[in-house]
Parts: structure tokens; C-alpha cells; sequence
């Protein structure tokens, strides 16, 4: 058997998804788009949904949509507390609401600040309605999108919601909630009513979109799957023995498994924890950037087992990234098996961008899988399999050449379906055709009339 035939056996199964690519016909965006974006994350935040809808929002202005951003004062950000409450970057406007984030790093202070502001948010609707004829409003935080339902009833602007996550789904997943309670039959019916209402809803993964079929088959047909993206023209594969983040951290000479992002409640750390125990005494170094929910679990677990292959560091500021992305030998992307189809973690798309094998953590029933056996460019395991990981990781540390064919093939995947350009077409596509069902059904209204 061919070593690669074997690689898939052993660690992929070849399912193929279609997907739009870097050739697909571009297109102009009509005059008559104005579009306000809500979201409560956006840079200096480096929280990864706002750095995502800072690309998004470029790109499309820069095919002729019109736009305008409202967004929260930092919380997540490395060396300002406070940004300007009104400033125009590339002719896109962008205002905060005028109070700083409280607790961002608690569970309760999250939710605080989320309410407060999608209070913000209506007052910034109540005022600034007329310039905009559509909103693009995300779960960011989750109960957004009821403001995009009630600017539909008062002012009948339409709206598209984008679904990173979908609630109250997590919350059962995760054991905060009864899936009987008064509270999810009820933030289950607020959610039916804003999807019917939506003009679009966007989800990021076909998983994702089954979930919402199965509370509301009505909303079948106004559901688009794009995925997340990475900028392969800003995050570009550096040799190790070139890059200053590697130096720096000792992790030249070692084979570098690297997790880089949140590790919160949706995400596999026990799988990862495992392969490292197994590979201790090997010059194997597990590198975990950023932070969340799991972090100082797994950081006590480490002390308390007396493990030295690991190095923890903070979330690196945005010019760092292409040299902390790209200081490993393997990436790692995990999904907890609980909440499968209801996250998609964004990792994965920088990972592919670094040039670097990609090792998946998830269920045998996870998207990730035809991914990454499409693109062959690298492994997935189940949840626990943290033996199989570690072979895995053993493997190609001793067989560099295979690392590399599969980073080259992982980041000439993203280039032909996960560019800013290619996906900033597709929601163009989604907010065209929002826009143009709107204006049809005012006309239609007024003939009846």
C-alpha cells in the first residue's frame, strides 16, 4: 500500500464537498446596498470573530457596498481599554457605544456586557435606521438577533443573522440549562420567529444548518453555509530556523505541536492532555496560545502530572500571529464531542493558511473530517483518542517531508475556497438577494394597495 493511501486510511476518510473556489465569477455589488453591522467584537479586540468581520466588511466595501459598523468599546484587547467612539477606516464607519466592557474574562461579566450592549444597539437603531436599507447582525453576543427582528417590526428594515453559535443549543450541550426549562422553550420560540422574519441566516457549517432545519424546516431555503476564512496573503509559511517567535521560545530543534486560540467549554483539551503523556519523554513540545474556560484547568492538570513538554503563552497581538502561527511542526483544532454541530472552530482556517499539518479532534460524524480529507492535509481523531493523536504526531516528526506535502496541500485548499475574496462573494450574494426580496415585496405591497 502507498504511504499515501495509508496516511487516509488510517487517519481520514475522502468525502467530497462542493465548494466555491478563488475562480468563481466576481461580482458587483449594486449601489443600493447600505449596510449596518452589528456586532459587538471588532478590532482592537482580538477576539476572532471581530478580526473576521474587519475582512469581511473590507472586502465588501470594497466592492461597492456601503457600510457602516456598531460595536462595542474593547474588552479583549492588548494595549488600549477604550477605542474611538466614531472613526472612518477605508471609508467604512465604525462607532462604539460609549462604556468599556466590565469582567470580560467572566462568565457573568460576558453576559452583563452582552446585554448591555444590545441595549446600546437599539438606541444606535432608533437613531440611525434611515441611512441603511439592510443589517448583517451575528450572534455576537447571542440574542442579537431579536434587534433584527424588531427593526424588521418597526421600521421594516430586513436583516441577515450570521450563527457562529447557536443557543440555547451550547447551553443544554454544556449542562447550564434543562433542555425542559420555561427559558429554552421560550428562547426557542423567540428564535423560530427571528429566523422566519430573517431575510438570510448564514451558519458556518452544514452540521450547523441541520440544527436549525430540525427546530424550523420553514427557514430551509433561506440558509446559506459559508464557511470562516484566513488571509493567505498575510499569514505566510516561515521556515523555523527563520522564525523570531520560534528562536525566541526554544522550538526550533523541537517538534512543535501547536493549539492555538480559545480553550473554552466547546473544545477537547483531555485528547491533547493524553497524546502529551504519552509522548513525554520524546522531543515532542505541545504549544497552547490564548486562553479560556479550560486554560488554568489544563495548566494545573500539566503542573500536577509533572509534564515539561508544555508552554503556555497569552493570546499574541494581530503582527504576531504570522510568526506564532507558523512556529509548529503540526496544528491542533479540537471540537468536544457535546457540541458538535453547534461551534465551528475558526482555528482551523489561520492553520491552514500557515502551511502546517492539521490534526482534528472531533466526532466520527464532524464536517472537519471531509475537510480535511478533501484538502489531505492531515489527520482526525475522535474524542479520547489520544493515543491515536499521539502516533500520529510521532509519525510525522519522524518524516518532516510528509509535514510539508500536507501543509502545502492544506494551504493550497484554502486559497481555492477560504480567501476574504472568495467568501466576502458568497455573502455578497446573500445580502444582494436580501435586498432585492425586500424592495420586491414593498412594490408588491403597494400594487395590492
Amino acid at each position: 500500500m502507498k504511504l499515501n493511501e495509508w496516511i487516509n486510511k488510517k487517519f481520514v476518510q475522502s468525502i467530497s464537498i462542493p465548494i466555491e473556489g478563488e475562480n468563481a465569477p466576481s461580482i458587483k455589488a449594486p449601489k443600493s446596498i447600505k449596510l449596518s453591522v452589528i456586532t459587538q467584537f471588532f478590532p482592537p479586540d482580538y477576539a476572532a470573530t471581530g478580526q473576521l468581520i474587519e475582512e469581511l466588511v473590507k472586502q465588501l466595501g470594497q466592492q461597492g457596498v456601503n457600510i457602516e459598523v456598531f460595536t462595542s468599546q474593547p474588552g479583549y484587547a492588548f494595549q488600549s481599554q477604550t477605542a474611538p467612539a466614531v472613526e472612518l477606516v477605508d471609508r467604512i464607519r465604525i462607532q462604539r457605544s460609549r462604556t468599556a466592557q466590565l469582567w470580560p474574562g467572566r462568565i457573568r461579566g460576558k453576559a452583563v456586557n452582552g446585554v448591555l450592549y444590545t441595549l446600546r444597539t437599539l438606541l444606535y437603531l432608533l437613531r440611525a435606521w434611515r441611512r441603511n436599507n439592510i443589517l448583517l447582525v451575528t450572534t455576537a453576543p447571542p440574542f442579537l438577533p431579536v434587534l433584527g427582528y424588531l427593526a424588521h417590526l418597526l421600521f421594516r428594515l430586513p436583516y441577515v443573522c450570521i450563527l457562529y453559535d447557536l443557543y440555547p443549543d451550547i447551553a443544554i450541550a454544556l449542562g447550564v440549562v434543562s433542555k425542559h426549562s420555561w427559558l429554552v422553550r421560550l428562547w426557542n420560540a423567540i428564535n423560530k420567529q427571528v429566523w422566519l422574519k430573517a431575510k438570510g441566516i448564514v451558519v458556518l457549517s452544514p452540521a450547523m444548518k441541520q440544527k436549525i432545519i430540525s427546530h424550523c424546516p420553514e427557514v430551509a431555503d433561506k440558509i446559506s453555509v459559508i464557511h470562516s476564512w484566513a488571509n493567505p496573503d498575510a499569514i505566510v509559511p516561515i521556515p523555523k530556523s527563520e522564525n523570531w517567535f520560534a528562536q525566541e521560545y526554544n522550538l526550533v530543534n523541537k517538534f512543535t505541536v501547536l493549539y492555538s486560540g480559545n480553550m473554552g467549554r466547546c473544545h477537547d483539551i483531555d485528547t491533547m492532555l493524553e497524546a502529551a503523556k504519552q509522548l513525554q519523554d520524546e522531543p515532542i513540545q505541545f504549544v497552547c496560545i490564548g486562553g479560556g474556560a479550560k486554560r488554568e484547568e489544563l495548566i494545573k492538570e500539566v503542573n500536577q502530572l509533572g509534564l515539561k513538554n508544555f508552554t503556555f503563552l497569552p493570546y499574541q497581538d494581530k503582527q504576531v500571529l504570522p510568526y506564532s502561527l507558523t512556529a509548529c511542526d503540526l496544528s491542533l483544532v479540537s471540537v468536544d464531542a457535546i457540541t458538535e454541530g453547534l461551534v465551528v472552530p475558526s482555528k482551523l482556517y489561520s492553520a491552514l493558511a500557515s502551511g502546517r499539518p492539521i490534526a482534528v479532534i472531533c466526532s466520527q460524524s464532524s464536517y472537519l473530517r471531509e475537510m480535511v480529507a478533501e484538502a489531505d492535509c492531515g489527520g482526525t481523531f475522535e474524542n479520547g483518542d489520544g493515543q491515536g493523536l499521539a502516533q500520529f504526531i510521532r509519525f510525522l516528526s519522524r518524516d518532516p517531508q510528509i509535514g510539508e506535502r500536507m501543509g502545502k496541500a492544506g494551504r493550497q485548499y484554502l486559497r481555492s475556497h477560504f480567501t476574504p475574496k472568495v467568501i466576502s462573494q458568497q455573502y455578497l450574494r446573500v445580502l444582494q438577494q436580501a435586498v432585492s426580496s425586500d424592495e420586491a415585496m414593498i412594490v408588491s405591497e403597494s400594487n395590492v394597495k
